[in-house]
């Protein structure tokens, strides 16, 4: 008896669990879920695959704007409103840091950033946003260094 009972309990346990949302264990399925959720326009579920730091910034965001989080979190995708496909490639895990690359709607390589919150991987937008930026500085540093070299010097 007490052996039908334990498979009785082991069978409800995972019925139970097939049915829910399960965490993605990698960067790549994580990217999969959200695109998923994107395309089922689940603003819970793409919310819930977003870094502390990005879910933080689309609240500012949000407040800035004055409207709610999850009109922000579903504006707001890695790739475009109308990209019928996506494509990703060298997903890349460095400890609790990782990058994706996805193609996005005009065909070039994006690097996706994710880190690994409560042992998940999380999509970094924050992240994403910051590399933006690096990007941009180094881009004016270069145009201000071409500058500079084509002025004489007293």
């Amino acid at each position: 008896m007490h052996f039908y009972l334990t498979i009785l309990i082991l069978s409800l346990t995972l019925l139970c669990g097939c049915g829910g949302q399960q965490t993605p264990s990698t960067p790549l399925e994580t990217f999969k879920s959200y695109t998923k959720a994107i395309k089922q326009k689940d603003a819970a579920r793409m919310k819930a695959l977003l870094s502390e730091a990005s879910v933080k910034m689309h609240e500012q965001e949000a407040k800035a704007q004055n409207v709610g989080v999850d009109e922000i979190i579903k504006r707001e995708t890695i790739f475009g409103e109308n990209q019928t496909s996506v494509e990703f490639r060298n997903e890349k895990i460095e400890g609790d840091r990782a990058t994706l690359e996805v193609k996005n709607s005009f065909g070039a390589w994006e690097k996706v950033p994710f880190v690994r919150e409560d042992a998940a991987w999380k999509i970094d937008k924050q992240g994403f946003a910051n590399q933006m930026m690096q990007e941009i500085d180094q881009n004016n540093r270069k145009m201000d260094d071409l500058i500079n070299q084509g002025r004489q010097q007293p």
